[in-house]
């Protein structure tokens, strides 16, 4: 196919036709090839295209034939791996590890397509085929594994991906800024053994007599040992997620191994930022998929805008904070409104930008100036348990770039279906922002994630008190009736959680009979790597305080908890009447209207159409 069409090539063909002798770097992705920025493959790309280098892109290569992986040659300088936009086994399975029948990033949608561990089976491959090339892995998955780490579907505690991949580099984080120092250093002629200087990067080495100002972590073999160490570890790893204070962690292996994170690279400016979106995209992906169906990520972002990078919420279930930050960093207007007017051109626009955001849609500034002179607070979070009183609440912005987007010409409605941080919304004194929200961006249901109602689970979560979100839902149903709109919330419940026992899970059951709401969707807790959470469900104590807490790890545990949030679905009467007994909660099997299912006639205990109030205890407020 000729590379006329504007993508990067693919094919030694296209090499060829691009006159390019050697490419520079082959880019191995376990995701379809597509020119977007909202794939992690495309920007690192673009960016070094932009920085005069020849890279070419090996998308989901054939991991069983070693001949797939050199398909472009040998790059002059090296491969770059990544899994994809996802960690490719969150990618592969549900929680309950069974396997995903369908994989948005891949054409067609057909799964299968790439390895479980992909980064390390691509790594493998190309070190078995090109002994002596530099490999640099980055991507979501080597970054949230780019330390020892819990691996959940193997239920074992794993070295870090740059061991068990082979790899020379890590670039860990969003990368722009590292892989550009990376590129330069080796076109330099530096040996890529040489590189321990980039910032956003992890090495490994056998000497670290020149390292000053560092922690040193508990080495692997002692938290194999202890999984406490591991807690502990991580909160050491937790507290340098920052640029500005972070320290160089150094984590020992046995044989004398060292893995080496340097700091944080340091958050895009504005300008950087409105760059590396202005780069030449061509918005979609590579038309040889076209026969196969496409690719159908691309249809959930072909008409929605990023604003926004970096998360200072501190979900606890979250990997924001190892990935991007929790340092905001944001596009300026004109390159966002720049991007809608192209948007605005495409043949198959309808007149609506499905959403404007980020990570947190409604996150448009540093939650206070300080932290981009001495980095976010090692010893708080900004939102939890309380608001910090430093904290910056302002919506000012973000609302300005909204009324832009939506007096652009053929713009019908602008909406915004990122995460809304409700906690921070509700902190706003000036009510404008949200009218508007309510008035102009809403397509018949605002979704948040509230996740529990329960404060002991909820603090285990990172997230606010219930009585936040309750004054959130007040107000928001306060300016629906106002503005004469019927508009509903959809808020998003986790079940088993770690904190979260049948008792929680009861009066989560509970308060969703009080507002008549039954989800359809249920997220059951998915320990994924690098995150709080995760570290809670392998080691049973809470890195933050190092006291124990309770962990629902039984699988039909699991699966009564996640049935009690959708109590009134038939499939699950058997889980949830168990459920209730186990939980000496039997006052909420009968007939009253605060029961959550009826006595069946087969059923061992008979019904009892009496007395229910009066038994009725453990309530929501309880917990």
């Amino acid at each position: 196919m000729s590379v006329a069409n504007g993508f990067l090539p693919m094919t030694i063909e296209e090499v060829q036709q691009l006159g390019i002798e050697q490419l520079d770097f082959v880019y191995v992705t376990g995701d379809a090839y597509v020119d977007h920025p909202s794939f992690g493959h495309a920007i690192i790309t673009r960016l070094l295209q932009a920085h005069g280098y020849h890279v070419g892109i090996i998308a989901q290569p054939d991991w069983k034939n070693e001949d797939s992986i050199a398909v472009l040659g040998t790059p002059r300088l090296g491969f770059l791996v990544s899994s994809g936009n996802m960690d490719s086994m969150v990618n592969h399975y549900y929680v309950s590890k069974k396997h995903r029948d369908s994989d948005a990033y891949t054409p067609g949608g057909a799964p299968y397509k790439r390895p479980d561990h992909a980064t390390v089976v691509y790594s493998n491959l190309i070190r078995r085929k090109f002994k002596n090339i530099p490999i640099i892995i980055g991507g979501i998955e080597a970054s949230l594994r780019r330390m020892a780490h819990y691996d959940y579907w193997s239920n074992s505690f794993k070295r870090s991906i740059l061991l068990d991949s082979q790899a020379d580099l890590i670039s860990y984080g969003m990368g722009e800024k590292s892989i550009i120092e990376i590129a330069d250093a080796l076109n330099s002629g530096i040996a890529v053994k040489d590189l321990s200087f980039i910032a956003g990067t992890v090495y490994k080495t056998k000497d670290i007599s020149s390292l000053y100002d560092y922690e040193l972590l508990p080495s692997y073999d002692a938290m194999t040992a202890e999984k406490i160490q591991y807690a502990k570890s991580f909160k050491i790893q937790y507290d340098n997620t920052d640029p500005f204070n972070g320290k160089t962690l150094v984590e020992p292996y046995p044989n004398g191994v060292y893995v080496v994170q340097n700091i944080p690279q340091k958050p895009l400016s504005m300008q950087e930022m409105d760059d590396v979106y202005a780069l030449p995209y061509q918005r979609t992906y590579h038309p040889c998929y076209e026969a196969q169906g496409g690719v159908p990520a691309i249809s959930e972002i072909k008409f929605s805008l990023v604003s926004n990078r970096g998360c200072f919420g501190g979900c606890n279930f979250c990997a924001l904070t190892f990935h991007q930050g929790r340092t905001i960093q944001v596009r300026s207007h004109d390159s966002i409104i720049a991007e809608a007017n192209q948007m605005i051109q495409a043949p198959d626009f309808k007149g609506y930008i499905h959403d404007v955001g980020g990570p947190t849609a409604n996150f448009r500034k540093p939650s206070c100036q300080k932290q981009l002179e001495i980095g976010v607070c090692k010893n708080r979070q900004c939102l939890c348990p309380k608001p910090c009183p430093n904290l910056e609440v302002d919506h000012s912005d973000y609302l300005s770039l909204l009324r832009k987007l939506r007096a652009l010409p053929n713009v019908k409605k602008v909406f915004v279906r990122s995460g809304i941080r409700f906690d921070y919304l509700t902190l706003d004194r000036d009510d404008t922002f949200f009218k508007e929200l309510v008035e102009h961006h809403i397509s018949g249901q605002l979704k948040v994630a509230p996740e529990h109602i329960c404060d002991a689970v909820l603090s285990k979560m990172g997230k606010p008190e219930n009585a936040v979100y309750e004054a959130f839902t007040e107000k928001y149903h306060r300016l629906n009736q106002k503005l004469g709109k019927n508009q509903f919330l959809v808020p998003y419940f986790m079940s088993s959680h770690p904190g979260s026992t049948l008792k929680e899970a009861v009066a989560l059951a509970e308060y969703l009979r009080d507002i008549g709401y039954m989800p359809e969707q249920v997220q059951d807790f998915y320990p994924t790597p690098s995150t709080m959470s995760t570290v809670m469900y392998y080691t049973g104590v809470d890195p933050v305080t190092m006291k124990s807490v309770y962990v629902c790890k039984n699988p039909h545990e699991k699966a009564m908890q996640r049935a009690l949030i959708q109590y009134r679905n038939p499939k699950n009467y058997e889980l949830v009447r168990e459920a209730l007994k186990l939980a000496k909660r039997e006052d909420l099997i009968g007939y009253d209207k605060k029961c959550l299912i009826k006595p069946r006639k087969t059923a061992v205990e008979p019904a009892n159409r009496q007395n229910h109030q009066n038994k009725k205890k453990n309530t929501v407020k309880a917990c």
